[in-house]
């Protein structure tokens, strides 16, 4: 759950794994309860208390039912990574895990 309660992310698989995965992907579904009003998800990553490396995704809002937006979060390194959220003049912030 994001810091601020308005985002909600659904792990499809535990744990996170850093890199490219080749045995399962790091599928999240999002679900943000402030209205998306058409505008993409974007997120910028980077490892918490670090300022890099950064990580960016973009992900449109094309999904249905309600205020969801499917992902891949994939991450260069493990760790924790903490990641900004924002929709249209939404935002939010979340912490992930990643291992190896």
């Amino acid at each position: 759950m994001g810091t601020g309660g308005d985002v909600v992310g659904y792990l499809f698989v535990r744990p996170l794994h850093a890199g490219k995965p080749a045995d399962a992907s790091n599928k999240i579904l999002w679900y943000v309860r402030l209205p998306r009003e058409g505008k993409d998800l974007v997120m910028t990553g980077h490892p918490k208390g670090a300022s890099g490396p950064v990580v960016r995704h973009r992900f449109p809002a094309d999904s249905s039912p309600g205020e969801i937006y499917p992902s891949i979060v994939d991450v260069p390194a493990p760790g924790c990574w903490t990641f900004d959220l924002a929709w249209g003049e939404h935002r939010d912030t979340v912490d992930l895990k990643y291992v190896s």
